[in-house]
């Protein structure tokens, strides 16, 4: 494939990426069009923000998290910082607060 082809390709697949488009590449389709992607950064106000929008206690926060309590505090005074996997559920979070609603039994 052509330099060019590959790079205008590569693009596109990253802007799909970016904007959230669903796509179903390998990792190695993805690593040959060289498409990154991209680190979630959250702050441990937008932390805060994720679980005041749940309308929850820190407590019940890393229950439905399954951490624990000091680590939900710890990430909002910017103590620490969650795993990888965690910082993906807080973005879907972020995007959909109720998505864990089921977790909280009544």
């Amino acid at each position: 494939m052509r330099n060019t082809i590959k790079q205008a390709i590569g693009e596109t697949v990253q802007d799909m990426v970016n904007s959230g488009f669903k796509s179903s590449f390998t990792k190695v389709e993805l690593d040959t069009l060289e498409v990154k992607i991209p680190e979630i950064q959250l702050t441990k106000d937008q932390i805060t923000s994720i679980r005041k929008q749940m309308n929850i206690s820190q407590m019940v926060f890393a229950k439905i998290l399954n951490v624990s309590p000091s680590s939900v505090s710890q990430w909002e005074q910017g103590k620490r910082k969650p795993t990888s996997s965690t910082k993906v559920l807080l973005e879907l979070l972020q995007k959909s607060p109720h998505l864990l609603d089921y977790r909280i039994s009544a």
